[in-house]
């Protein structure tokens, strides 16, 4: 039996931060005592778990004496700021921004994928980019089955990923856009209600942006094939939660969609959804507040040999972030 663990949740008045207080209490983690932690603005606020009114604290250096696990969904410049402090009280940081998962010393784990790497953790563990989980759920079980040579990803993201705030400017602006108001925006650079604008995280300068790296380095790390070939085009869209995507995968054998179908129906994390007669597949609305990754729409490319396309979506409140981060809690 599981001995009950002191969690913390520092960020837990945001986005991510409210669904990882979900999970915890819907897969019954065994939580001895929870610390909700938050920037002073939010100290006093209250959030409910397990039936108990639990009061938000302010994320100091301190925060963590006693703690065993603490799940960091405060952004990267805090979980560098407080990582030192949260290693050095004995807890294990499981942190879910980009801080250190390209760290060599940091394990970046999936647990259908990588599960063993978690007993690796020199105190931090890194949970990956919500777009690059929601890909390697499907790539890794195709990959072991046929050898993946090289995937091209298209990313339709949805407000989710830049937090709660986004989420709620795009209501917001979609009602200006409706009532033919003005509608001055703080966190998008472009209208976003009835639009859609490549990624807007920092352009590098090869062209490509921070958002579509990540998924090209995380899914080497996390697959172990650090010359696996890997290209994104990473792409906002007016949808309030879960991301989309559409890959392209190149592979070593000749799968064919049975094959591949066969595959995936018995990987973990995943589930076909489709209606091929209706063309009807699997969309954000039907993967909002579910677990599993949803796939479908597997086809031969016509322009090139040994390929498929394949179709997913993915809750990124949930697998590509909170619960990922609790399945990995639940590792440890």
């Amino acid at each position: 039996m599981t001995s009950p663990k002191n969690v913390a949740i520092a960020g837990a008045t945001g986005a991510v931060g409210q669904e990882m207080l979900n999970v915890l209490e819907h897969r019954n983690f065994p939580v001895k005592n929870l610390t909700l932690l938050a920037s002073s603005r939010s100290v006093g606020k209250t959030m409910t778990f397990r039936g108990e009114t639990l009061r938000v604290e302010e994320l100091k250096a301190d925060s963590f004496k006693g703690v065993d696990i603490a799940l960091f969904s405060a952004g990267g410049s805090r979980s560098k700021e407080f990582a030192q402090a949260t290693v050095d009280a004995g807890a294990v940081m499981i942190d879910n921004s980009s801080a250190f998962r390209m760290d060599p010393k940091v394990p970046l784990v999936v647990p259908e994928i990588n599960p063993q790497e978690v007993k690796n953790h020199q105190g931090i563990i890194a949970n990956p980019n919500c777009s690059t989980i929601a890909m390697v759920v499907p790539l890794f079980p195709l990959h072991k089955a046929f050898r993946v040579k090289r995937v091209n990803a298209t990313t339709y993201q949805a407000a989710s990923g830049a937090g709660a705030a986004a989420m709620e400017e795009l209501r917001e602006e979609t009602r200006a856009v409706l009532e033919g108001r003005p509608f001055q925006r703080e966190i998008f650079p472009v209208q976003y209600a009835f639009n859609l604008f490549p990624h807007n995280s920092p352009l590098l300068d090869d062209g490509y942006c921070e958002e579509e790296m990540k998924m090209v380095k995380e899914t080497r790390k996390i697959m172990n094939e650090p010359g696996l070939r890997v290209n994104a085009t990473c792409v906002r869209v007016p949808v309030l939660r879960a991301h989309s995507e559409a890959l392209n995968i190149e592979f070593e054998g000749d799968p064919s969609p049975e094959e591949a179908y066969a595959v995936l129906k018995k990987a973990p994390g995943l589930e076909i959804f489709e209606e091929r007669g209706k063309n009807r597949w699997a969309t954000p609305v039907d993967v909002s507040g579910k677990d599993p990754v949803l796939v479908g729409r597997i086809r031969r490319d016509q322009s090139q040999p040994r390929t498929l396309d394949l179709w997913l979506v993915s809750d990124q409140l949930l697998k590509g972030a909170a619960l990922n981060a609790v399945q990995i809690a639940e590792l440890l």
